[in-house]
């Protein structure tokens, strides 16, 4: 018998991925047929910017233990701003509804609770 897997921020950072991407691609299909194609544009494009800020989250975490000094603090703000643009394009330009993007943003969230539901129940045994 071999030895359970141990629990790692490696593996818990693709188990987020992975649950992020699909949450994603679920709620887009369920907002597609339920709402109509702004609701599943939105919502599409809440979760790829979700996506798009545990990419930037991640390697934030993973240069803190790099010991390089890479301008974090700077790099952080023009990544909001960037977020903020972002944001005023798709609720100015792109009609799409608006609470859906919002949805789609807090697919991140909804994967970080699901990582942590499964080590909680990993753990146990």
């Amino acid at each position: 018998m071999t030895d359970p897997e141990k629990l790692t921020y490696e593996r818990a950072a693709a188990r987020i991925a992975r649950i992020t991407a699909a949450l994603g691609g679920m709620g887009t299909a369920v907002a597609l047929a339920g709402w109509g194609w702004r609701a599943g544009a939105g919502f599409l494009i809440g979760s790829l910017l979700s996506g798009v800020q545990f990419l930037w989250l991640k390697g934030l975490v993973d240069g803190l233990g790099s010991g390089k000094r890479r301008g974090g603090s700077l790099r952080m703000a023009l990544r909001f701003l960037v977020l903020a643009g972002a944001a005023y394009v798709i609720f100015r330009l792109i009609p799409v509804n608006p609470a859906a993007v919002l949805a789609g943003i807090f697919v991140l969230t909804a994967a970080v609770f699901a990582e942590v539901i499964f080590e909680i129940v990993y753990a146990r045994k």
